[in-house]
Formats: C-alpha cells, structure tokens, sequence
C-alpha cells in the first residue's frame, strides 16, 4: 500500500491525470457534436432515384468543371460532399451558382435553373453525405414564430454584419453581408443552417428550428412596415439621422448668415 501511496504522488502522476481528462472531454464533446449534426443532416430522404439521377446529369454538365465529377472539390472549387440539400437549393435558387466569374464571394443574380431543376442537383448532392435539409414548412410560416423574440436573437447574432434593420453590410477584402430584405423564408432559413460565403453556421445546436422561424419572423414583420417616417436612409439608423440633420442645420445656420451679413453692407 505504501508502494502504490508513492506511486500516486508521483511528479508526473498531475500532468497524466490532466491528459486523461482532455482525453475524456474531448471525446465526449466529439460524440455530442455527431450526434447533433446527424439530427440535422440529411440524406437523401424524400427524392427519388430518378430525382438524383437527374441532378447528376445536370451537376456533370453545368457544375463539374469546378467541383469535380464526383463534386470532390478541384482548385477552383470546394468539394460539396456533406454540404447538403440546403446549400444547393441557397445557392442555385438564389442565382449565386453557378458564378459568372470569380470574386471575393458569389453574387447574387437572375437564377439559372427553375424549382424542380434545383431541388433535382440538391438531390444528387444530398446523396453524396449527410448534411443540411431543406427546411420543413412548419419552420417557414412566420404566422407561428414570434417577432419580439426574434429581433432580439437577430441583434444578437446577426446585427452586427447584416445592420439592425437587415439592411446589409460591408465587410473586409470586398466582401459583403447582403441586405436581407426580399429574401424568400426558405432561403433565409438555408443561409442559417449551411453559413454561406463568410457567415458563421448557426446549427440546431445553436439556434434551434424554433428560433430560426423567430428570427424571419422578425424580418418579414420588419419588411412590411415600410418607412413611415420618410427617406429610409440606408436603415443606417440613429446615426445617419442625426448626422443628415445636422449637416442642413449647419448649411442653413451658415446661409443665414450670408444672407444677414449682405444685407446689412
């Protein structure tokens, strides 16, 4: 027993004991993580063979040349294995792909394939790994999600590159966060789930299903108030306000006392 006592204060007996537990915790974190993103994956479900068959074709012809045949990536695009049915349907059904050319991130444009043609290449591509779905519906009707909620959770973590108002922003090396406003439910809900261009991920593990349907809720609340009280601005907010009027109380201070100082000579 004495033998084991020494043993046990041994110098480096600390240092294993804290290897072993970062041993533990990151495995146990490891395993949550799989499991959380399996929750949210999706594979395939719900598109038929013909479906993903199709989307292969129309992959090969219009999306190889960057992605590879086998959409494992090439130099001058990544691989889309695992990306899932989310990230197609954003980018082809927003027009971001394919890009008319290269840039600091995809612009978006007049798309190029109709709404079967997109969700038939997100078909292919879902079949490749797990990854994002497409969003069910229950978490795109805005009539159930909750505005006041979601404008909290939209200042908290989107505010600061998409503007308070969604009006967009500018970022660094010419890149951009777009304006939100106009943008279909699904298609909000898509850039959440699948952090498209230089936006973070917001998973279900951080935002859940719930929340994102807040979040658009918002939006959309806020889109159709319009601008009641006039000129928009730019949605810049307090700050653009107060510097416009500013600036034309300075402009007519210094014109009044032109005026005043030629009339009296």
């Amino acid at each position: 027993m004495k033998a084991l006592s020494q043993k046990r204060r041994h110098p480096f007996a600390f240092v294993a004991l804290l290897l072993l537990g970062l041993l533990v915790t990151g495995g146990l974190y490891a395993a949550a993580t799989t499991v959380n993103q399996a929750q949210a994956s999706n594979v395939h479900t719900g598109y038929s063979t013909e479906d993903v068959e199709e989307g292969q074709r129309l992959f090969v012809a219009n999306c190889a040349t960057c992605h590879g045949m086998n959409a494992e990536g090439t130099d001058a695009g990544p691989s889309l294995v695992g990306v899932g049915a989310a990230s197609v349907d954003f980018q082809v059904g927003t027009g971001r792909m394919p890009m008319q050319m290269q840039g600091p991130q995809a612009q978006q444009k007049p798309r190029q394939f109709n709404d079967e043609q997109t969700g038939q290449l997100a078909a292919y591509v879902a079949s490749l790994g797990a990854g994002p779905a497409v969003p069910d519906d229950e978490y795109l009707d805005i009539d159930q999600g909750d505005p006041a909620r979601g404008g909290e959770l939209f200042r908290i973590n989107c505010a600061m590159c998409h503007n308070a108002a969604g009006a967009g922003g500018a970022l660094t090396e010419g890149k951009y966060a777009p304006s939100l406003h106009g943008v279909e439910e699904r298609h909000i809900y898509e850039a959440m789930t699948t952090g498209p261009q230089n936006m973070p991920v917001f998973n279900d593990s951080n935002i859940p299903p719930e929340d994102k349907r807040d979040i658009i809720a918002f939006l959309k609340t806020y889109e159709s108030q319009g601008t009641p009280g006039g000129f928009s601005l730019g949605f810049m907010g307090p700050v653009a306000e107060g510097l416009l009027i500013w600036t034309l109380g300075l402009a007519l201070l210094i014109g009044s006392m032109v005026w005043l100082t030629s009339r009296s000579s």
